[in-house]
Order: C-alpha cells, then sequence, then structure tokens
C-alpha cells in the first residue's frame, strides 16, 4: 500500500512540475492596449485609456508628438486630418501637401478640436467600418500628463499597476522643426516617477538611431524596445541588443509559410529570446485578420506556438480573456 501511495505521490508532484512551467510562462505574457482599448472606442482618447484599465491589460500605449507650445500630445501620427475635424475648424492652416500637422497647432487649440474614428482624409471614410461610428461623441486630444495622471489615479483607486507604453513618434521630423520631443518625454517620464526598468514604463521607438541614442546619449534606464516594420530589421538583432531590452516586430515577419495546414514561423522569436530580447510583436486585430480564420486561431498561433512575450491588441479584453483561460 506504501509503495502504491509513494508512486502516486512522484505521479502527482511530476505532473505539477510540467503544468507549472507552462502557467508561469503564460502569466509572463503581457497584454498592450494598442492606443488603449481602440477596438471598441475612438483611438488615443481618455475613454479609450480608461476602459482598456478596466480591462486589466498589463500597459497602455501612449504615441508622442509635440504640439507647436512643446507639449507632448498623445495622438497616433504627426498629422490632424485623419482623426479630428481640424478641417472645418482650421481650414487654412493646413501645408503645402494638404496636410494639417500637431505640431503647427499649440495645446489650447488642439483641444478645441473633436477627435473620432480613423478616417480616410481624402474620401472621409471610415477605416474600421464595424468600430465606433465616426462623429458620435465628444472625444478630445490630451497631453502625455494628462493621461500619466489618469493612468496613475486609476492605479491607485483600483489598487493595480498597469504600465504605460510610450512611443518617440518620428524624431527626425521633430528635429528639422527645432523641437526636442525625446528629452521633453524622458523629463515628463522622469518627473511621473518613470526613471529605470522596475517603473513599469517601456518606452519605444521605430527610429533605431534614436532608441540607441535615448540608452547611451542620454543615459536612459528605461525598459527600450526596438519597433520593426521590415525584413531587412531582423538580420540586425545583435546589434539592437546592445542598447535594447526588446523588440516589437510587425507581427507578419513572425510568420513563415503556411505548411499542412499549418503556420510555421521564421527565427525571429527564437533569435531574439537567444540575445535576452523579449518580443511585442503589433497589432493583433479582431477586424483585420488576414492570414487567420479567427482572432482566437491568430493568438494562439502567435502567442503560444511562436512564443512571443506579450502584443499590442485593439482588442485587450479579449486577449486578456484568452491569456487568462
Amino acid at each position: 500500500m506504501k509503495s502504491i501511495l509513494l508512486f502516486l505521490t512522484v505521479i502527482t508532484l511530476f505532473s505539477c512540475d510540467k503544468m507549472k512551467p507552462k502557467s508561469e510562462k503564460m502569466s509572463k505574457k503581457v497584454v498592450i492596449a494598442h492606443r488603449g482599448a481602440s477596438g471598441y472606442l475612438p483611438e488615443h482618447t481618455m475613454e479609450a485609456k480608461a476602459m482598456a484599465h478596466a480591462m486589466n491589460v498589463d500597459f497602455i500605449e501612449q504615441d508622442l508628438v509635440l504640439s507647436k507650445d512643446d507639449v507632448p500630445i498623445v495622438i497616433h501620427d504627426i498629422y490632424l486630418d485623419d482623426v479630428t475635424d481640424v478641417v472645418t475648424k482650421f481650414a487654412e492652416r493646413k501645408r503645402k501637401d494638404g496636410r494639417f500637422y500637431v505640431i503647427d497647432f499649440t495645446f489650447e487649440e488642439l483641444k478645441t478640436l473633436q477627435a473620432t474614428e480613423r478616417f480616410n482624409p481624402k474620401t472621409g471614410e471610415q477605416f474600421y467600418k464595424k468600430r465606433f461610428p465616426k462623429g458620435l461623441g465628444n472625444f478630445k486630444l490630451h497631453s502625455l500628463e494628462e493621461e500619466l495622471q489618469l493612468i496613475k489615479g486609476l492605479n491607485k483607486s483600483k489598487g493595480k499597476n498597469i504600465g504605460i507604453y510610450p512611443e518617440i513618434k518620428e524624431p527626425e521630423f521633430h528635429k528639422k522643426e527645432g523641437k526636442k520631443l525625446t528629452e521633453i518625454v524622458l523629463k515628463i517620464l522622469s518627473d511621473y516617477g518613470y526613471k529605470t526598468k522596475t517603473d513599469n514604463c517601456i518606452l519605444q521607438c521605430f527610429d533605431a538611431k534614436e532608441l540607441e541614442r535615448i540608452r547611451k546619449e542620454l543615459k536612459s534606464e528605461l525598459f527600450l524596445v526596438q519597433l520593426m516594420e521590415f525584413p531587412e530589421e531582423t538580420k540586425q538583432l545583435t546589434h539592437f541588443a546592445t542598447y535594447a531590452d526588446g523588440i516589437g516586430p510587425w507581427y507578419k515577419l513572425i510568420l513563415s509559410e503556411i505548411v499542412d495546414e499549418k503556420h510555421t514561423f521564421t527565427s525571429l522569436v527564437s533569435d531574439a529570446h537567444q540575445l535576452g530580447l523579449k518580443v511585442h510583436p503589433y497589432t493583433f486585430r479582431a477586424d483585420q485578420l488576414a492570414e487567420f480564420s479567427s482572432f482566437e486561431e491568430m493568438m494562439q498561433v502567435l502567442l503560444i506556438e511562436a512564443n512571443v512575450d506579450g502584443a499590442f491588441t485593439d482588442f485587450p479584453d479579449l486577449m486578456v480573456d484568452f491569456l487568462d483561460n
């Protein structure tokens, strides 16, 4: 009888030991609310950020562009005319290329605009047709500081520790305009307590020279992620690892061909992991699936089978539920 009990105990412990790494591994995958809960509310609005916070994400993203008076504005692009009503309120302020630039407006002027669901500025057609209807609601642009106050306040009132994931947008454009976007952003982050890798802030940028400058010249100790868009960038991982802590690749850089009706993968994730880099691909959208039959399949293939460390998603609640279950 004792030998049987011993055998059962060993089997139980062995089974628990096999299950434990899987559980720990899953819990480490982070959910990043891409522009907030942008699948449900207009991107980068305070309402989208509050909704994302309520969905128990790990990080909330902030894309950052400077205003004329050097206020970091949370908006995806340097342009205004595809997410606001700037054309109707400041028609004379367009540049020679016909576009309206955030950097040409003061913060107070930007606050007068109505933010809305993303649309084609030439046709006026909403980009994601099944999302929050364009033109409805009373949404506004806001500053980085306003969003940090919101997140810190919600963390306090809800007893959470949800992090931030800011992006330095178009640093070369800002430099040509005589602006120091990066330095201004780093100062604000530091003022709000985001200084080191333990402060629940991940700073990202597509511009590799600028991200390297942030680490080596500006001496930032934040967790840095190098964003990647093109296949040729996958050959630069060793260099990225000299200053960055992770990479944020377009998810298609992870996928290879389909063999026997199953997705296969490039070596990007394994190569990054060997260099000690985390991998946070973008962007998981339930309404833009391309290579996948369902959002569940997309998450299963990339989060689990490809073994990435987390992901950017417009539908953070779906990813949180997927990982929890």
